[in-house]
């Protein structure tokens, strides 16, 4: 079927299990779930294979293992697409991309191109060039204080504080969640972050390390 959004129920749904966050509720509201949450998603992402990678939907189940926090479901339904990522929820939806946690020999090889004159301007201007499009450019985790070895007075010093560097966008919910408009904004949001992601793949690239290696 063609994608055409997500409908109220959808975001009902996760309200309900913010509220609920139990296999009791999650029993009883499986079929919205599976209807209305889960196989939209699966439909945007067949559309936007072609032009951005596979896609791949995240189990709904939390990994409790090591939290203290034992509530057995997402409150959220997320996916990666290609480089990308798309997750929605009570809260609307939103969209990433970039390298969201970079290995050691990663981090290494982003703050020498952050640092280097050529390759450090460049950044920052695909950097303000995003921002100036409403698009959040942030990571995962930042330092307090400079890197070793680098200036605490860094004319970069934002971009090399930071363990990892990504686009993101939330739009809250709104009368379009429910149209074709969520996968035009989708698409906009992943070609406007095409630059920055391309800049990260050549000056960056994966790791070369056995335990990140795909």
């Amino acid at each position: 079927m063609a994608f055409r959004g997500w409908t109220d129920d959808a975001l009902e749904f996760f309200e309900g299990l913010e509220a609920d966050n139990s296999k009791t509720y999650w029993q009883a509201h499986k079929a919205v779930y599976d209807e209305q949450v889960r196989a939209p998603m699966e439909e945007l992402l067949a559309e936007l294979e072609p032009q951005f990678g596979e896609g791949r939907v995240f189990r709904p189940y939390r990994d409790v293992r090591f939290s203290k926090d034992k509530s057995p479901y997402k409150t959220n339904i997320a996916a990666t697409l290609g480089e990308g990522y798309i997750s929605l929820s009570a809260d609307g939806l939103g969209a990433g991309c970039g390298m969201y946690q970079m290995a050691p020999d990663q981090l290494d090889r982003y703050r020498a191109a952050v640092d280097a004159d050529t390759t450090g301007r460049e950044v920052d201007a695909l950097v303000s060039a995003a921002r100036t499009k409403g698009i959040e450019v942030t990571a995962h985790d930042t330092l307090k204080t400079a890197p070793k070895g680098y200036a605490k007075d860094h004319s970069r010093i934002d971009l090399l504080r930071m363990k990892g560097l990504i686009t993101w966008k939330q739009w809250p919910p709104a009368a379009w969640l429910s149209t074709k408009k969520v996968k035009d904004k989708v698409v906009e949001f992943l070609e406007d972050s095409k630059p920055l992601n391309a800049w990260l793949e050549k000056h960056v690239g994966g790791s070369m390390m056995p335990e990140h290696r795909r």
